[in-house]
């Protein structure tokens, strides 16, 4: 019998093990956050589609999401990333994610893990939602919108509301399988 999945990830199998493997799935792991926060800044006004087949060219081009590494490009990397043909050579987003990995430091400073920092947005555990279908999802919510005003006033780039929510859902933040989907009673164990 063919499982039942949220809508959205019935584009191809690259989706659909995207969806079956991590979407939802709550992230602690302060690398793996920072790469949400690339990933889905460089969707801005792109679809996940073309972002998630480009994944691990972003992997390779920018050093496997190292904030470390990326705080430290210069003029040199950004002209490379510029020609890589790779990714999405957009000048403000290289920009953005070079400036939010150096913003991305400070906040671990300041909080000793950015997993720390942004759990706060939705109290340490994640929000189990109960939509019936994808219409009913929202696009951002007063937590994204938080997170988006704080993560503004820290200094990040590309990090409005409707690029948080994302985030969010990536990360496990908010549980937005809908509850039909085959995920959606794992993922509801997994933020218990």
């Amino acid at each position: 019998m063919e499982k039942k999945r949220c809508q959205w990830c019935e584009v191809n199998d690259r989706m659909r093990a995207y969806h079956d493997r991590e979407w939802g799935v709550p992230v602690h792991n302060d690398r793996k956050l920072f790469e949400f926060m690339v990933l889905d800044a460089f969707q801005a006004g792109l679809s996940w589609s073309t972002i998630l087949d480009k994944r691990q060219n972003f992997k390779a081009a920018f050093d496997n999401f190292d904030p470390k590494k990326i705080a430290r490009y210069g003029k040199r990397e950004v002209a490379r990333l510029l020609k890589d043909a790779g990714i999405v050579r957009n000048r403000l987003k290289i920009e953005a994610t070079i400036n939010n990995a150096r913003a991305f430091l400070e906040v671990k400073k300041e909080f000793g893990t950015f997993d720390e920092f942004i759990w706060q947005f939705v109290g340490g555990k994640p929000r189990q939602n109960r939509f019936r279908t994808m219409r009913q999802i929202p696009a951002n919510t007063k937590q994204s919108d938080a997170m988006s005003r704080e993560l503004k006033r820290r200094g990040f780039k590309f990090v409005g509301s409707t690029i948080c929510y994302a985030f969010m859902q990536a990360a496990g933040m908010v549980n937005d399988h809908v509850i039909g989907c085959f995920r959606y009673p794992h993922i509801r164990k997994l933020g218990s």
